[in-house]
């Protein structure tokens, strides 16, 4: 694997951890800032039949407080269905905990800071550090979940926090609508989707995600600018173009899992039903993309115009 260097295009890895999969925060929570509310209008898409209508919401996981998204067609949309469907339904906070101690950490493996390039330790121990995350604790991490754990980081310092993401926001609205709530994979599967990656790979993910971090405040800012806009374009330019340069990352993370999504739709499709489906906006943007998939079935997804 090569190695990352200081450029634009490296930078997006981070943004495919933070929109490719929404783990449970492993930073400290984050102040809650007052917010004046600003309008968001999502991009939002139907696919549907004679008798069934599936949307499509792309989400950002973790947003500041104050944008107004949830509401115009997106509320709309989401009042029709009978069921929110997401990437995971997130399970207890025992469970988390027992999953990750068993797939995140490799208690009998070399030292994770002996796994970098040796121009990397330094920048690695003091990002952990700043994190307050001991090196007891990471020197046992698995190079993706160090990856996973800088990305965040950063972004709930910044007041970036799931309580404030769509995940959260939808899933309380479904429980109080008595709606059921499923996912598309399962925790576990979640966090299993990154042991598929090579250890080559993992270490690339972590070393490309520590050049990131200087940049990361103007990234997230572009980057949750498109998605409020509804330009899914700029969130495939902010994300899912520069994965060429990391395929390994792109197919684990986004290409094969968009595939098993579509064909979930596909098969949902054959029953009656009006369902809203909210993922990461980084899986319905850019080529790849669960629409461009959906043409595997003859479906096509259509954007909602609001």
């Amino acid at each position: 694997m090569a190695r990352h260097g200081g450029g634009h295009e490296e930078r997006r890895p981070l943004l495919a951890l933070l929109l490719a999969l929404p783990l449970p925060a492993c930073a400290q929570p984050a102040p809650a800032p007052a917010a004046t509310t600003q309008d968001a209008d999502p991009a939002l898409w139907v696919v549907k039949d004679k008798d069934t209508t599936i949307y499509l919401f792309g989400t950002i996981h973790v947003l500041k407080p104050g944008l107004s998204w949830f509401d115009e067609a997106v509320k709309t949309a989401f009042d029709r269905s009978q069921t929110l469907v997401l990437e995971m339904v997130e399970p207890d906070a025992k469970t988390q905990q027992r999953v990750v101690s068993a797939a995140a950490f490799d208690p009998n493996g070399t030292p994770l800071t002996q796994q970098l390039s040796p121009n990397y330790r330094a920048a690695f121990a003091k990002a952990m550090g700043d994190g307050q995350v001991q090196p007891a604790v990471y020197e046992k991490m698995r190079p993706w979940f160090a990856a996973v754990t800088l990305s965040l980081l950063p972004v709930r310092q910044l007041g970036y926090d799931p309580a404030n993401g769509p995940e959260k926001v939808l899933t309380d609205a479904a429980k109080a609508a008595g709606k059921p709530v499923v996912g598309l994979e399962t925790f576990e599967g979640q966090l299993g989707v990154f042991g598929k990656l090579s250890k080559g790979a993992q270490v690339q993910l972590l070393e490309s995600t520590l050049d990131e971090l200087p940049k990361v405040d103007t990234t997230f800012t572009t980057l949750v600018d498109a998605w409020a806009s509804g330009k899914p374009e700029g969130v495939a330019k902010e994300m899912n173009e520069s994965l060429k340069d990391s395929p390994e990352v792109a197919k684990v993370l986004l290409t094969d899992r968009n595939k098993q999504w579509a064909a979930w739709i596909a098969e949902r499709m054959k029953r009656p039903g009006t369902v809203f489906i909210a993922v990461g906006a980084g899986h319905l943007a850019g080529a790849g993309s669960v629409q461009d998939q959906l043409g595997t079935y003859k479906l096509k997804a259509v954007r909602v115009k609001y």
